[in-house]
């Protein structure tokens, strides 16, 4: 585990706060997302309490809203490798998520720009729903092949986990939280963040990329043992 700058004096009983750098359209996000997820229940009674907050992270911010072609097409434009060796990719990462239980479905996949999810995602942190919305955005991307770049679908798939859907287009057509995405974004560039997945334990403690489910059980053990003898 690397150590990000700007450490945060946390006490022993408040909750570990996991800060995530996250890019809807990441394959590697949703893992990492799930082997977080198993990390925490292996501990059972001894997981220690935490708190998770999502930051925006544009993996590929020049893709358009509507982009014509498949998942393929667009990686081998963009990464400039044969269609035959991206495919490869794809294949290699489904199968990886198959492993963490996600049915990724490359067939149905629309690829998108997601900088609106990104500002509903901060609307949803404010209603109290980021969590609900994340999972349920990664899911519609990744595993229901829905758009995720248009204001419509994004209003939608919000009101399915209960945000109120006059107030949801409302903050996307305003671009009320623009800047909050971008501030985001400049934050993981002040932390040296280049790719995501990107975790943040405790505000000391940075993991990078979709680790294995143990390795976030002795990250958290090791945070919650470092307080309790700090105490």
């Amino acid at each position: 585990m690397d150590r990000p700058p700007h450490p945060l004096a946390l006490t022993v009983s408040s909750p570990i706060k996991i800060d995530i750098w996250s890019d809807i359209a990441c394959p590697w996000c949703y893992i990492g997302k799930r082997h977080l997820e198993a990390g925490i229940a292996a501990l059972g009674d001894d997981a220690p309490e935490v708190e998770i907050e999502y930051h925006s992270f544009e993996l590929s911010p020049d893709t358009p809203v509507d982009f014509e072609g498949s998942a393929a097409d667009f990686l081998a434009g963009h990464k400039r490798l044969p269609v035959e060796q991206v495919q490869g990719m794809i294949d290699r990462v489904v199968g990886i998520a198959a492993n963490a239980g996600l049915e990724y479905d490359y067939e149905a996949l629309q690829h998108t720009k997601t900088l609106k999810a990104h500002e509903l995602l901060h609307f949803a942190k404010d209603q109290g729903l980021q969590l609900e919305l994340k999972e349920r955005l990664l899911k519609a991307y990744f595993v229901d092949g829905r758009h995720v770049g248009r204001v419509d679908e994004l209003v939608a798939l919000g009101a399915e986990v209960g945000l109120d859907a006059d107030a949801a287009r409302e903050a996307l057509d305003s671009d009320r939280y623009a800047a909050a995405v971008q501030a985001d974004i400049a934050q993981a560039a002040a932390y040296g963040i280049q790719g995501v997945p990107f975790f943040v334990i405790d505000g000391r403690y940075g993991v990078s990329g979709a680790q294995p489910a143990e390795l976030f059980s002795q990250a958290l053990t090791q945070v919650a043992g470092e307080r309790e003898a700090a105490a």
